[in-house]
């Protein structure tokens, strides 16, 4: 049975796909992803770095679930020398205030927290864990930007807000159908958004269902590779982009200098 403690646990990662995990794999619109570096991390080869840019975004998801305290034992790195809060963790207490300030904000992540289902896409077996479990109303996560208004450049395609960039319309496509097949509704799915600038900005965002939907079709053209690369049954790909085929490669001849790519 998956429970909070064991939901990232390697047996658990290796049985399940989570978006997370099926983003290493697939990519986003901002990320390509890599098959060598998703397989790598299943088998504790390589870890995403834990940097404070994550770690503030967690510092507030664990204020409004209730597990700050948690959350600052399992990270001690949040504090200085002197027991104090880095500054970036002191600007997420900024972020919490004005949250807990807006009602409607907090109307939408006063669900039940960190709710775990899980299911399957083509066969594969997925989890999910819902940030605000709004029971036959909405599925709400919470996410803490740089910026909700920015938008990224992404090659061939144009301006990506950051829902898209960042691959949130993947992860909301995966939780809506797995609480669907749950408990039988295909529920509306909105992030709860705030941003790390000086002066916090802030917005409860609806994905519609046709982006979802839209994205489940994608998701599930997927799956046949998945099961192959988790199985053993095809070889990965790396993409010779990211830090960890950089990190692997190995060179066999000299390039010339016009075959210099720019690593995306």
């Amino acid at each position: 049975m998956l429970t909070n403690e064991n939901y990232f646990s390697s047996e658990n990662n290796w049985k399940y796909c989570g978006s997370s995990q099926y983003k290493d794999f697939f990519g986003s619109m901002g990320h390509h992803g890599c098959e060598a570096m998703a397989l790598a991390k299943l088998r504790g080869e390589w870890a995403t770095e834990k940097t404070d840019a994550l770690l503030i975004g967690s510092y507030v998801d664990a204020h409004l679930e209730g597990t700050l305290d948690l959350f600052k034992s399992q990270n001690p790195e949040i504090f200085t020398q002197k027991g104090e809060l880095k500054a970036g963790f002191r600007k997420a207490e900024e972020i919490i205030q004005v949250l807990e300030a807006d009602e409607l904000f907090m109307q939408y992540m006063s669900g039940e927290k960190q709710v775990i289902f899980t299911g399957e896409i083509e066969g594969v077996p997925f989890k999910i864990k819902i940030d605000s479990y709004l029971m036959g109303k909405a599925l709400v996560d919470g996410k803490v930007m740089a910026s909700i208004r920015k938008f990224e450049w992404v090659k061939d395609f144009g301006k990506a807000n950051f829902v898209e960039y960042w691959g949130y319309d993947i992860q909301a496509a995966i939780y809506q159908e797995i609480e669907r097949q749950n408990n039988g509704e295909a529920l509306p799915f909105f992030i709860a958004a705030a941003s790390k600038e000086k002066v916090t900005d802030k917005e409860v965002i609806w994905l519609p269902d046709q982006m979802l939907s839209d994205r489940l079709i994608e998701i599930k053209g997927n799956m046949p590779r998945l099961k192959a690369l988790k199985t053993g049954e095809a070889e990965p790909e790396r993409c010779e982009n990211c830090d960890y085929c950089t990190s692997t490669k190995k060179l066999t001849a000299p390039i010339n200098i016009y075959d210099l790519e720019e690593r995306i």
